[in-house]
């Protein structure tokens, strides 16, 4: 199958590189200095945990260059970038091509599926830590890389997603095709919601959170409170998140910060919208409680 990776940062660039080194048929998608430094010298692969960088010489081009037609396009750009992608994955889709979106941002798919009529658009969400530490290099801050995706209606269900799962599995990415990915998706938010918001407000990384102290108890109290809001829209986990939401902290390396927190901190625009503010909404709307989530959205000029 021939892949589309749209974006190449912390999400894209990994998932790039692990499926081009494992053979897979994978373009990525990125413009300026950073496509620029892909095709020149390949993509350069930085882990924490590795003293030797590894160069992967990816595909990559820009929207524009890109000519052929994708059986799956996986989507990971932020959220505030998403209509941009949209007459582009219009473009070089066919009647099969999966949409695969991996944002932060909780009901993207269906968000994505209403401008996209015709073409299978499942939802989707990934657990990796990342970022471009420089044009040209991803540093990997943690090993742990999963995949969750599927659709939200059973119907809707095809043979080839299980194709795609298994096309992570070989790459060294943990695939798992969800029957619950309403579920599934909301409980990554649970995660990347509350250390986002909570390392933004107190302006630490992940360090701060694996020791106590009052960003490891906001951070507790915030998924608590995403838990509270599931359970008013009907959406129940069977686990005890806090405790899942911990474990994965403590994988993390202690200096590695979010996506939205390294972007506000660069004066760039963010994910707070979606990534805060959305849920300050979404709880007005089912009357459930977030005085964390309120008081962090307030630091930051957001009111009802």
């Amino acid at each position: 199958m021939k892949y589309v990776i749209i974006g190449a940062g912390g999400t894209g660039g990994i998932v790039g590189a692990y499926m081009t080194k494992a053979g897979r048929d994978v373009t990525i998608i990125a413009r300026g200095e950073h496509l620029e430094r892909m095709k020149e010298d390949g993509l350069r692969l930085t882990k924490t945990w590795e003293e030797a960088d590894e160069i992967i010489r990816v595909k990559a081009c820009s929207m524009e260059e890109y000519e052929d037609k994708a059986d799956v396009v996986i989507v990971c750009v932020k959220g505030y970038s998403l209509d941009d992608t949209i007459p582009f994955i219009k473009r070089i889709s066919h009647e099969n091509t999966v949409v695969i979106p991996i944002l932060n941002i909780y009901g993207t798919g269906g968000r994505m599926q209403e401008k996209l009529p015709g073409i299978l658009v499942t939802d989707g969400c990934i657990y990796v830590s990342a970022n471009i530490k420089e044009p040209g290099v991803i540093l990997q801050h943690g090993e742990i890389c999963r995949i969750v995706f599927g659709v939200r209606e059973e119907e809707e269900s095809r043979p080839v997603l299980r194709e795609i799962a298994k096309d992570f599995e070989a790459s060294g990415i943990r695939g798992i095709l969800s029957s619950n990915i309403k579920r599934d998706a909301l409980q990554k938010f649970s995660y990347v919601s509350p250390i986002g918001a909570a390392g933004l407000y107190f302006d630490v990384a992940a360090g701060e959170f694996q020791k106590e102290g009052q960003p490891r108890e906001m951070f507790k109290a915030m998924t608590r409170e995403i838990i509270a809001l599931a359970d008013a829209m009907g959406i129940h986990f069977g686990k005890d998140l806090v405790e899942v939401n911990l474990r994965i902290l403590e994988a993390l390396a202690p200096e590695a910060t979010t996506s939205m927190q390294r972007d506000v901190m660069a004066g760039k625009q963010s994910e707070m919208d979606g990534l805060i503010f959305e849920v300050v909404r979404m709880a007005k709307q089912y009357h459930v409680p977030v005085p964390e989530y309120e008081k962090v959205a307030a630091k930051f000029g957001f009111t009802v």
